[in-house]
């Protein structure tokens, strides 16, 4: 192998682990910025067109889904304490595409017991989210999102099949 293919097998595979790392910060950036109610912020992290589907609720467009984190019963959230955890993803990047498969977790501050006492945090609801993500026009290195599916981890084939997406590309 010449030094010219050396190098620019290197340059691939450097491109390939920055988009990963930026697809994995997009979706850690998820759960920080819905919890303090960045409603502009988390917007941003979908395409103009980009749809979120969670469990029967789909959003179409970045402005549903500002209208979510703006809405009473986000806030009704954010207020009560809440947190959105993402496992790690396991992401695959074809060209200007990629996807992303992780587990996800709202845990809900519980409310204070009778006798004043902090009754500390529960899960509400876990789920298997399948990304779907596309090189923005605007950056080369800014990802976007073009679908976001989760559904609840209830046994379901549908929520199987979400996760099943995470096997390596060697199987």
């Amino acid at each position: 192998m010449t030094d010219d293919h050396i190098l620019a097998d290197l340059l691939t595979r450097v491109a390939l682990l920055e988009d990963e790392r930026d697809i994995a910060r997009l979706i850690a950036s998820y759960g920080p910025l819905v919890d303090a109610g960045e409603a502009e912020s988390v917007s941003r992290l979908w395409a103009d067109d980009g749809v979120y589907d969670v469990e029967g609720w789909l959003m179409d467009g970045r402005d549903q889904v500002r209208a979510m984190v703006e809405s009473d019963q986000h806030q009704g959230l954010i207020g009560r304490g809440c947190v959105h955890l993402h496992s790690p993803a396991v992401i695959r990047v074809t060209g200007d595409d990629a996807t992303a498969v992780c587990e996800t977790l709202l845990v809900i501050r519980r409310s204070d017991s009778p006798d004043g006492r902090d009754r500390g945090f529960g899960v509400q609801r876990g789920g298997a989210t399948l990304f779907e993500l596309r090189r923005s026009d605007d950056s080369p290195h800014r990802w976007e999102v073009v679908r976001r599916t989760t559904r609840l981890l209830d046994g379901s084939a549908e929520a199987t099949a979400l996760l099943a997406q995470a096997r390596p590309d060697d199987e």
